[in-house]
């Protein structure tokens, strides 16, 4: 992966961020929680590359120039931040159940998107064979889910507090016709 692609493709997750942020109404409070969840999301996602290429089950090669591991960084941060955003709607319209399904898709659909990418970008990524690393994928994938949402949601708060939040009309607020 060159530094060129790097950049190419964090200015495309820069537009689906700002594409995002007006879709969800997201507060500034929101936005920063999110920008949070995804640098804390993206320093998960570096220690897994590494251990997944430390342990054999995939190799991902870096350019040698001094910037390219902060380019890469900062990248795979903007491009999980609007993540955040989607989980933070859906916990405020589904709760916890609905997070925890998103999760689950997000462990299904992770492994077989990346897979794509290596066989797509074959200098970009090489994956090991069997099993093993597929579900290190998987579970990289949670772990950057459950942990930039909880990031997001320290900074923030909780979504059912938002000025978005559903409230329930209280029997006395009612008005009978």
């Amino acid at each position: 992966m060159t530094t060129q692609e790097i950049i190419l493709w964090t200015c495309a997750y820069l537009i689906e961020l700002g594409a995002v942020i007006y879709f969800t109404r997201a507060s500034a409070r929101r936005v920063e929680g999110a920008v949070v969840g995804g640098a804390a999301a993206g320093l998960l996602g570096l220690g897994a590359i590494a251990l997944g290429e430390a342990l054999g089950w995939w190799h991902i090669p870096f350019a040698s120039t001094t910037f390219f591991l902060p380019l890469f960084s900062i990248g795979l941060a903007i491009s999980l931040t609007p993540i955040y955003l989607v989980t933070w709607r859906l916990a405020r319209r589904f709760g916890w159940r609905g997070l925890a399904v998103f999760i689950g898709i997000v462990a299904v659909i992770g492994p077989p998107r990346d897979y794509l990418i290596a066989a797509t970008f074959p200098k970009w990524m090489v994956f090991a064979p069997g099993a093993i690393p597929i579900l290190a994928d998987a579970a990289t994938y949670i772990g950057m889910v459950a942990v930039g949402h909880a990031m997001m949601r320290f900074i923030a708060g909780p979504a059912s507090e938002d000025r978005l939040a559903r409230t329930r009309l209280k029997a006395d607020q009612t008005t009978h016709v």
